[in-house]
């Protein structure tokens, strides 16, 4: 999934190349410093991808390689190439694109979509749109140079503030759900708790204080990473 993954990103900034010299962010990618030919990204794009579903369709199989395949065509079809640059709903679809390799992941070992596929699936969706808002607050200057059409930029800072906070509480269940279904133990539960009642907290505080935006989007941005990280590894922590 590695491989497919690295060459759905250079086929993202091949196509956002435009846009990339604009952004403080991405202005130093290879496509954009000239370090490598459009040709060249495009070469190495298809054999990335192509050897990333010879891989998953040989080494795991069909439903694994569907779903990646489905999970590929909506990051770099539906997302970079069509809605991205037209709406805010481009977000949402970009939520659904980054869920899907985890569930590979969880596919390419049971072969089926259960239950556990579709909490993993619901988890990771809902901690993405409140990672990428905080990410387009941080960045809101780049962003509205490029003309994305970001939530904050759509609407306003409120709006999306609001919003992040309905999808982290929506997270905060679907973070906790797995133990009824005896996918994880009681220190899986115990920290994901924690951390999820830290993360909402956070997103209050930006809310309801008065608050520099920018240094709370970064430390939003930052505690979901490290957040995730934490839980991802907790769910091997079966005890």
């Amino acid at each position: 999934m590695s491989l497919i993954i690295a060459g759905g990103c250079v086929f993202n900034n091949c196509i956002d190349q435009d846009i990339d010299g604009m952004m403080a962010r991405t202005k130093m990618r290879p496509l954009i410093t000239g370090s490598i030919s459009i040709k060249a990204a495009l070469i190495y794009g298809t054999l990335l991808t192509v050897l990333g579903f010879f891989v998953i369709y040989f080494g795991t199989n069909l439903l694994t390689t569907i779903i990646a395949f489905v999970g590929f065509i909506f990051y770099v079809v539906v997302y970079s190439l069509f809605l991205k640059r037209k709406s805010t709903y481009g977000t949402i679809i970009g939520g659904v694109a980054g869920a899907v390799p985890p569930v590979v992941g969880y596919c390419a070992v049971t072969n089926q979509v259960d239950i556990g596929a579709i909490l993993l699936f619901i988890i990771l969706f809902t901690w993405q749109i409140p990672h990428f808002y905080a990410i387009s607050i941080y960045r809101l200057e780049d962003f509205k140079t490029a003309g994305i059409p970001i939530l904050p930029v759509q609407k306003s800072l409120y709006y999306t503030k609001v919003s992040m906070i309905v999808y982290i509480i929506a997270f905060s269940i679907a973070a906790v759900m797995p133990i009824l279904f005896g996918y994880v133990g009681l220190i899986y539960f115990i920290v994901a708790t924690i951390l999820s009642f830290i993360w909402l907290a956070m997103g209050i505080q930006g809310l309801i204080k008065q608050v520099n935006d920018r240094i709370w989007a970064k430390k939003m941005f930052l505690y979901s990473v490290l957040m995730i990280t934490i839980l991802c590894l907790m769910m091997a922590v079966k005890i």
